[in-house]
């Protein structure tokens, strides 16, 4: 048992009137009683930091892909019910795979009341195609649906087909006003994938730092969060997957690196594309030409502050291409990109901005 300090102070003068001693024994008594009293208070205080923090591991399958979010927290508990609920939240609201979901019924011009959720991902698809001046457009939808990476199309456009599509690919067409959304022309229609998965990286992340959890790795797919370190101190590691020959071809880490309090979005045309008559097209699709976008980049990982923006600019970086998205991402603060492409004689190299490589 513990005594408090009032407790043995009390003793203090129990023992003095049980007892015919002088003042110094009693004091000598005493010292006895405090130096046991804090002995056992540092064993404990021991006791409770050799207590190994808990690392709690949440995995499966969602909007496609893959997720492992990893945590550590001292209650140990299990949130696999609410990010459960944070992936059917968004996908109720953004997912084109789900008839009944928010952005379906906004592509068919059906009655329907907007979410947070579906007004935060419009807003930073309307930001990011600012931002790329129209390169990055969420109005594209048709042409993505056309080309047969939303649906499958085994057909290849034509010039016409593409026109024909390209007069209503706009976003400068479309907005929210009153919380509903605006069309200039009914054939426009909306699509987040470039942004939804980092949205949902940072909408768990976002969760976590509610629950006082501060030391997490969120991957939504490859659209990665992390927040503080692990318990060692030591920071998160995290890989950058090598250009594979084709969508099922095994994975192979490119590059660790070590990450905390940033979020890492990578974007490849190596994995995603469509053959048509033996020709590869990437799912990445140019709004001014309405085409596969066709050039060395195979690869763009980008560093940002959270992964929603981190996701649009590495998506960016795959319809600019190298040499003038690293003009734009030298023009941004507290960003950082990554870039694996091929060389004019065929060969694999990388490129990494001087902030990316302290990483």
């Amino acid at each position: 048992m513990i005594l408090r300090f009032s407790q043995s102070m009390n003793l203090f003068f129990y023992f003095r009137l049980a007892k015919n001693i002088t003042f110094a024994q009693t004091i000598n008594f005493m010292k006895h009683i405090f130096r046991l009293w804090s002995f056992v208070a540092f064993v404990m205080l021991l006791a409770s930091c050799d207590k190994p923090t808990p690392k709690v591991v949440l995995s499966g399958a969602a909007q496609g892909s893959y997720y492992t979010i990893t945590y550590y927290d001292k209650e140990n508990r299990d949130f696999q019910s609410q990010v459960d609920s944070i992936f059917a939240l968004i996908d109720a609201s953004v997912s084109l795979w789900n008839d009944s979901s928010i952005i379906t019924k906004v592509n068919h011009n059906e009655p329907v009341e907007l979410n947070q959720v579906f007004i935060d991902n419009f807003n930073a698809a309307i930001e990011a195609a600012e931002l790329s001046g129209g390169l990055f457009d969420p109005t594209v939808s048709p042409l993505v649906a056309m080309w047969g990476f939303s649906y499958k199309n085994n057909i290849t456009p034509t010039q016409h087909n593409i026109d024909s599509i390209l007069e209503f690919v706009d976003y400068h067409k479309i907005s929210i006003v009153d919380g509903k959304v605006i069309k200039q022309d009914e054939r426009i229609s909306l699509d987040f994938n470039a942004i939804a998965q980092g949205y949902t990286s940072d909408a768990i992340a976002h969760f976590l730092d509610a629950q006082g959890v501060e030391n997490y790795l969120v991957d939504v797919g490859g659209e990665i969060m992390a927040r503080g370190h692990k318990p060692d101190g030591s920071k998160w590691v995290v890989g950058i997957e090598k250009p594979a020959d084709s969508f099922d071809s095994e994975q192979i880490v490119q590059t660790r690196m070590e990450l905390t309090n940033m979020s890492l979005v990578t974007s490849g045309s190596y994995r995603k594309y469509v053959e048509r008559e033996g020709k590869r097209y990437s799912h990445t699709i140019d709004p001014r030409t309405g085409t596969s976008v066709q050039h060395n980049l195979l690869s763009a990982t980008v560093l940002a502050e959270n992964a929603t923006r981190a996701d649009a600019l590495a998506s960016i970086c795959m319809i600019m291409g190298m040499e003038k998205s690293l003009e734009l991402i030298n023009s941004l603060d507290g960003v950082e990109a990554f870039y694996i492409y091929v060389d004019d004689n065929e060969q694999i190299q990388t490129y990494a901005t001087e902030g990316f490589k302290t990483f």
